[in-house]
């Protein structure tokens, strides 16, 4: 059984009569990219300071990697590397200087080699001694990245880690945390780029203030949506509509043109049979495709307010 990095019992935290977090649990497991989503002032930053023993909870509990926040926080914030929405960093001096300062507040043993070895790998090794603030944003946050791993932290907060990146620049981040995954690192990514959760994060949890899902994306999908399953025919045919809902396993079946869109619980174990079904009632099948919602139809039936009748 994986062992579980993060853990949340009942999480909480107020601000006066605001309450920001409410009664959040959460489990994740070693080695898992866990999406948090919601729209802003949902509670996601403040949850990510938490975490990251940056501020104290008004109630519940929570432990990474073993250690308690209130109780470990030392421990903790060692443990961890953040990765701020705007990171600040000092403008005069070249990336090299930055790097070095910032190993020296974590206590890094071999700061010449830790970042030589994080300037190398995400491509800036050639502006070491270039003054960081005649770099470009996306050079900025790749050097801001590299200071979240100078001290080897177990888990990773990115907060926005390609807000406001060209799309060179965000795909060299996307394809690094694809790569701080396969070392096992434990990472939480808050974000708006709802594609960008799609893609990178094993897990997500939609929240507003209080947690609303959490599962897989796809799993999410499927539950909000089903799996619609799309036959593209030669020629319309309405009639093949009324065929298919009277078999046992489709839960909905609809003709629009030349397609034929219909819901399913398993597709891959169905089709053949909805295909034979078809073909035997005269249907010319071109090609079959399934219709996937996107993670932003998703998102938006979650966080959306349901209107009263």
């Amino acid at each position: 059984m994986t062992e579980n990095m993060i853990t949340t019992q009942n999480l909480t935290k107020s601000f006066g009569d605001n309450l920001a977090v409410d009664h959040l649990t959460l489990s994740i497991p070693a080695g898992e990219v866990f999406g948090l989503l919601g729209p802003n002032g949902a509670g996601k930053t403040t949850t990510i300071r938490m975490l990251s023993a940056l501020i104290g909870p008004t109630s519940g509990e929570a432990a990474i990697a073993g250690f308690k926040i209130g109780k470990d926080d030392y421990q903790i914030r060692k443990t961890v590397g953040i990765l701020t929405e705007t990171p600040g960093m000092y403008s005069q001096l070249s990336a090299e200087r930055n790097l070095s300062f910032f190993a020296k507040l974590y206590e890094v043993e071999d700061i010449p080699g830790q970042v030589e070895r994080y300037l190398r790998m995400l491509g800036l090794w050639e502006r070491r001694n270039d003054a960081v603030g005649t770099f470009s944003k996306g050079m900025r946050q790749k050097l801001a990245i590299a200071r979240t791993l100078l001290h080897e932290p177990q888990v990773l907060y990115l907060d926005e880690p390609t807000s406001g990146l060209d799309p060179e620049a965000a795909r060299v981040v996307r394809d690094f945390i694809a790569e701080l995954r396969h070392e096992g690192r434990t990472i939480i990514i808050s974000t708006h780029n709802l594609d960008e959760a799609d893609r990178l994060c094993d897990r997500i949890a939609v929240f507003r203030s209080r947690l609303l899902a959490l599962d897989t994306p796809t799993n999410l999908r499927r539950q909000l949506f089903g799996r619609r399953v799309v036959f593209h025919l030669a020629e319309a045919n309405p009639g093949l509509a009324e065929v298919l809902r009277s078999v046992d396993f489709v839960q909905g079946a609809e003709s629009i043109d030349n397609k034929l869109v219909v819901t399913l619980d398993e597709p891959e174990q169905q089709n053949p049979l909805l295909i034979k079904t078809l073909v035997e009632h005269g249907a010319q099948i071109q090609f079959v495709g399934e219709l996937r919602r996107s993670l932003e139809d998703v998102y938006l039936t979650l966080v959306t307010p349901q209107k009263e009748n």
